[in-house]
């Protein structure tokens, strides 16, 4: 077997993982009329079901808050039976699956969402990219400042949310932090201009994070809640001025709640911030350190067996190798991804994506 320190077993929370190569959530767009997920999807997630944990796409936790057309809620009883699907599919694999909880933020659209003004801890737009709509590609919107007083209802979409997503039969939630939705415009100083309880220093700018935290960990107990972070992302006009800062804070923080993971992508799409942050997270965090971003198959052992992290998590290569763990053991070749069929569309790029075992049989035939 190559590879070997990805093939150890994990203990992640209260999850036992077979082996440390964890499916990253990827947003698809695969959903029916409702923001629903289907069979489709199921079968999606069943192809990649031999992964140590999948990580399931950014799911709204409320209604209206849409970001990408045809992205899955899980607020609707609807909903939660399409996630059954999935989590069924999935189990029946012998896998494991958490729902990646979201709430968009700035990043929705009014023409996503019957008019609705985006919300956002500041005015501030995104600025360094423009939204598919049904209409065509428009630029971001200008969103609405949230109030400190709408902030706990929102905090209680989440919980709401994570009870939903139990009731979907998933083995686990994974806040997302990330990317520059609304949790990370809270985080992070570049779009988080507030005063008060919720802007200014980082321990306020973490607040709506952390209540967020709590009230899903109330549902499901802090070892079956993961957190993802992105401190060096710019995607979505997001920045930092001090992002060794901010994770150094926040990994204290998350220690004291026990989590199955900290789910860190230690760099930037952009390449306009960089820096360590894995390893001052490391020296506060002492759960499962999930790290992603770039990582090949060779590097991610040997970090793993180092002692820097304890698991990888895997986006587009994992889109497009359904066997992934697989042909990591065998150092076998990975189909390449194709682009266009990343956001919506049927099961071209999709479910079709051949394993080893399949092109194999197709060579022979």
């Amino acid at each position: 077997m190559h590879h070997p320190a990805l093939f150890e077993p994990l203990q992640a929370g209260a999850l036992t993982l077979p082996n440390r190569i964890v499916m990253a959530p990827l947003t698809r767009a695969r959903t029916v009329q409702g923001h629903i997920p289907n069979a489709l999807m199921a079968e999606h997630y069943a192809q990649r079901a031999s992964g140590g944990l999948l990580i399931a796409e950014a799911t709204m936790v409320m209604e209206g808050n849409c970001s990408f057309i045809a992205e899955p809620g899980i607020y609707s009883e609807a909903q939660v039976e399409g996630w059954r699907l999935v989590t069924s599919a999935v189990h029946a694999r012998g896998g494991r699956i958490f729902l990646q909880l979201w709430h968009g933020g700035r990043a929705c659209h009014p023409l996503l969402n019957d008019g609705a003004t985006p919300v956002a801890p500041s005015p501030i737009p995104i600025t360094n990219d423009e939204i598919h709509t049904p209409q065509g590609k428009f630029p971001y919107a200008t969103p609405r400042e949230l109030t400190d007083e709408e902030i706990p209802g929102i905090v209680e979409g989440f919980r709401k949310a994570a009870e939903n997503a139990k009731a979907a039969g998933f083995d686990g939630v994974e806040v997302h932090g990330a990317n520059g939705y609304l949790i990370d415009e809270f985080l992070r100083d570049g779009a988080n201009h507030r005063t008060g309880p919720y802007g200014g220093p980082v321990e306020n700018r973490a607040r709506f994070l952390l209540e967020v935290l709590d009230a899903v960990i109330g549902v499901w107990g802090g070892d079956q809640v993961g957190l993802r972070i992105s401190p060096l992302n710019s995607y979505n006009s997001m920045i930092d001025s001090d992002p060794v800062g901010l994770v150094s804070f926040l990994a204290t923080e998350l220690d004291r709640r026990g989590l199955a993971y900290l789910h860190v992508m230690r760099g930037d799409f952009f390449q306009q911030q960089s820096g360590d942050v894995l390893t001052p997270i490391r020296e506060r965090f002492r759960g499962t350190l999930i790290a992603n971003m770039g990582y090949t198959a060779a590097e991610a052992a040997a970090d793993i067996a180092m002692g820097k992290i304890d698991a990888v998590a895997f986006g587009v290569p994992y889109l497009a190798n359904p066997d992934l763990p697989e042909r990591f053991a065998q150092d076998a070749a990975l189909n390449a991804p194709d682009p266009a069929t990343f956001y919506g569309g049927g099961a071209e790029g999709y479910t079709d994506y051949p394993t080893l075992a399949e092109a194999k049989s197709h060579l022979a035939s």
